[in-house]
Formats: C-alpha cells, sequence, structure tokens
C-alpha cells in the first residue's frame, strides 16, 4: 500500500492547473498525485518520474500520461526527449513512500530485520552496507553528523568501526544492536530514524540529485510556470527555500541597479504551508512535512 499523499489539495491548488498544460510528477510513488493532477487536465499531458521499478505497476492507463523510470536527475534530458519543454509546472513529495517502508527486504524500515540496502533505485551500486563496513571512521562521522543532525556522530562512528571489527555488519538488527547503548531511553525511535536517514541519504546521493533537479527546472519551467516542492527535513527544506526565493543553495541575494532581486523564481508563499489539525490527526508523515511554491519570473 503506498501512502495517502500529503496535503494533496494544497499540492494541486499550488501548481495552478491549466487544463491544456503540460506538468510534471517528479515522485510518481503510489500515484496519488499523478491521479489528482490528470482529474485536472482536457487536453494537457503528464510526465511523471519514479526511479523505484515497483511504481511502474501503479501508472494508469491514460494517453495523457507517461511514467519514466529513472531519477528525476535527469529530467532535462527525458523531457527533451518527449518533447515536453517548456512545461506549465512541476511538482516534488520529496518523502519516502509507505510502501517502500513496508517491503522490508530493502532495508527502510527499522522494524523489520533486513540487510542493510536503503536503494531507491535497487539497479545502483552503493547500499548501507557497504557505508556501513567500508567507510572510514571520517566518513561515517560526517554523513552522521551532517545528513542525521546527529550530535554524537563520533561515538556512532567508533562503535561502529569497533564492531565490524569482529565482522560485517550486515542486517538492520544488527547495526541497532551495536548503536543500541547510544540511543536514549524514551527517545530510540528518534535515533534510529536518522541514523537510517543520514544512511538513506548517503546511499541515494539524495541532496545532490535534489540540488541538480532544481537548477533543471528553471530550464524546462515557462515563466508563471509553478515549482511545487514538499519536504520532510530541514536539510530539503534549507536548499528549496533558498533556491526559490535567491536562485542558489546559500540564499545569497543578487540585486540589479535598482535594488530589485535578480532570481528565476518568485515565492508565491512568504512561509511554508504546513497540514491542517484534520490531516494531521489522520496521517503522522504529514506532520513534518512543509509545501513551498513558486512561480518562474519572467527575467531570467
Amino acid at each position: 500500500m503506498y501512502h495517502n499523499p500529503v496535503m494533496l489539495k494544497e499540492c494541486i491548488d499550488g501548481l495552478a492547473i491549466d487544463p491544456a498544460g503540460t506538468y510534471v510528477d517528479l515522485t510518481f510513488g503510489g500515484g496519488g498525485h499523478s491521479r489528482a493532477i490528470l482529474s485536472r487536465l482536457s487536453t494537457g499531458r503528464l510526465i511523471a518520474f519514479d526511479q523505484d521499478a515497483d511504481a511502474v505497476s501503479n501508472a494508469p492507463d491514460d494517453p495523457r500520461f507517461t511514467l519514466i523510470n529513472q531519477n528525476f536527475r535527469y529530467l532535462v534530458n527525458f523531457l527533451r526527449l518527449y518533447k515536453a519543454v517548456p512545461v506549465d509546472g512541476i511538482l516534488a513529495d520529496l518523502g519516502i513512500s509507505s510502501y517502500q517502508i513496508d517491503q522490508a527486504e530493502r532495508g527502510f524500515s527499522t522494524r523489520f530485520d533486513a540487510e542493510l540496502d536503503l536503494r531507491m533505485d535497487r539497479k545502483s551500486g552503493l547500499t548501507a552496507r557497504q557505508v556501513i563496513n567500508q567507510y572510514t571512521t571520517d566518513e561515517l562521522i560526517r554523513i552522521f553528523r551532517h545528513y542525521g543532525e546527529l550530535p554524537n556522530a563520533y561515538r556512532i562512528a567508533m562503535r561502529i568501526a569497533d564492531a565490524r571489527g569482529a565482522g560485517e555488519i550486515v542486517t538492520t538488527t544488527q547495526l541497532k544492536d551495536v548503536l543500541q547503548p547510544l540511543a536514549e531511553r524514551g527517545r530510540e525511535n528518534k535515533f534510529f530514524a536518522r541514523v537510517f536517514q543520514a544512511l538513506r541519504i548517503e546511499v541515494n546521493a539524495e541532496l545532490d540529485v535534489l540540488k541538480e533537479m532544481l537548477i533543471q527546472t528553471t530550464k524546462v519551467l515557462k515563466p508563471g510556470g509553478r515549482l511545487v516542492v514538499l519536504t520532510y527535513h530541514s536539510l530539503e527544506d534549507r536548499p528549496v527555500k533558498n533556491f526559490m526565493k535567491t536562485g542558489n543553495f546559500e540564499g545569497i541575494e543578487n540585486k540589479d541597479f535598482f535594488g530589485n532581486l535578480i532570481a528565476p523564481f518568485r515565492p508565491v508563499n512568504r512561509k511554508p504551508i504546513v497540514a491542517g489539525e484534520e490531516e494531521l490527526a489522520a496521517n503522522n508523515r504529514a506532520r513534518s512535512a512543509k509545501l513551498r511554491v513558486a512561480e518562474r519570473s519572467n527575467d531570467e
């Protein structure tokens, strides 16, 4: 079962859909957002991306719809291939789906014992098992500090290094057993969620891929077109926020002679949109979600 899309109405409203327009769903998953977009289209078309082969089985049989089984870092290439440039709107829901979490063998969930994998695309090379067993302690410190935002990253890395000296760490349960003494009592779930988040970001190069995609949106969105992005943690939200506001990931403002901001996008909402109380009560995944919407400028 794929998850119910977070803030579905807000996402669709953010796209400001033209029934004859061309739209892109960068994270097809279970197809919830895509079906909602298709319901608003008449003669328009929708191109969707998903690197997970399991998502293909959810593709709707609709002549207006094309699913590309690839990472969205190849956005420009495939939109050109399918003669879909320029587009009227792009949507990206950066959350991991409930379906992927519930597939025990994928290693996404701390609830199941499975081999350390964490690949979104199971054809790609690097796995979490390789990261845990082959990375130096300095590299492990880096990913747990920066991608897990874990203050005890050094101690985590040292425990892993010590443990693998006695043999390879192969499964999610083995890794949890190694790190259990470092988990604060009563907050174990949060601790392990951050450990696995750090590994998942490293394995899938998620932040690099996100930045590559954002830069490419400027090449394919028509002036006035909308970029709608749902993020679930600050590591994703920060580059999205900065890029939408300034056109770069550092948030550095470039202004013209008259003091006007020069940027490829104009944020539609000053603050991120968050889920309402009703949705929060029904869908725990919405708790950390932030939705940002920006409009392609005319001046770049």
